[in-house]
């Protein structure tokens, strides 16, 4: 009988067999995804989609922006599912998932970047003597400041009486939520708390920071004044910023207080308020 010869049809290996004997090369346990990775990634989805419905149901809001925290927990809910499961993740084009991975890393990085800018004046201190004040506006409801209004208003107060040549600017038109302009809330709450009304002045068309800064130097001088702009200690560098680019030459800010169980909600939305501003040139950077 004769042998058969090394390599011929014969003697080649089925390819079902093949396959197998492939698979014996990987030792251990197939890999299953980037567990840990997976799991902070769930995590982070449940922390968001629980602070969202703590804002709804427990804590208040003035705006419908701290949604955007449903629609993080739910990014963050698929991004925990595609790498506990590797198999979807491979499905998806390699140069997809490092454009993502790219474009995660960036945005992570320029967040942290602004959020830095911002703490920078959270706690800023006005120096006495100062020409001119503006409050800036916030939401009146039912006859009262709301919370983020009230801090700003009280840290004003204390800088107004004890700088009684200080003008104060309230700056702010009325919503359509609002019983009232802002400024006319402003101004009653200031004369309740004992500012003579003749050092009041009223600014009551403006919407925004960008309106605030522009609108009131209708009442000063912005290249010669020495100008004190009061607001929650989120939102401090972006209204100094708005306020150089306009050209206020002497600008301080004095930071009021804010909620701190909202403050990563106010943090979020001044981080998309620092981009906005920025991109339709309403500010800079340095």
């Amino acid at each position: 009988m004769k042998k058969k010869r090394q390599g011929t049809k014969e003697n080649l290996i089925p390819v079902e067999k093949s396959e197998k004997v492939i698979r014996l090369t990987h030792r251990g346990r197939p890999k299953r995804g980037g567990k840990v990775p997976a799991v902070l990634a769930l995590l982070l989805a449940l922390g968001c989609m629980a602070y969202c419905l703590c804002i709804l149901f427990f804590m208040g809001y003035g705006t419908k922006f701290f949604l955007v925290w449903g629609v993080l927990g739910a990014g963050f809910a698929a991004l925990s599912w595609l790498l506990w499961n590797p198999g979807l993740r491979e499905k998806i084009p390699r140069v997809l998932r490092t454009a993502f991975a790219a474009a995660f890393t960036a945005g992570v990085l320029i967040f942290i970047a602004v959020e830095l800018l911002i703490f920078s004046q959270f706690h800023a201190k006005a120096e006495p003597g100062a020409d001119s004040m503006i409050i800036l506006g916030a939401q009146w409801k039912n006859g009262y400041p709301s919370y983020v209004l009230q801090k700003r208003l009280d840290a004003a107060i204390v800088y107004l009486k004890e700088n009684p040549d200080t003008t104060v600017i309230v700056s702010g038109g009325q919503g359509s939520n609002e019983p009232v302009s802002e400024a006319e809330g402003m101004a009653g709450y200031l004369e309740a708390a004992g500012i003579e009304a003749e050092r009041i002045i009223l600014e009551d068309r403006s919407t925004d920071t960008s309106e605030n800064l522009e609108f009131s130097t209708r009442f000063l001088d912005r290249e010669a004044d020495r100008i004190v702009i009061v607001t929650n200690n989120f939102h401090v560098y972006r209204a100094l910023k708005i306020a150089q680019k306009k050209g206020y030459a002497q600008v301080e800010g004095l930071a009021a207080g804010s909620y701190p169980a909202m403050l990563p909600n106010n943090l979020l939305r001044e981080f998309f308020g620092v981009i906005k501003d920025l991109a339709v040139g309403n500010m800079k950077i340095g």
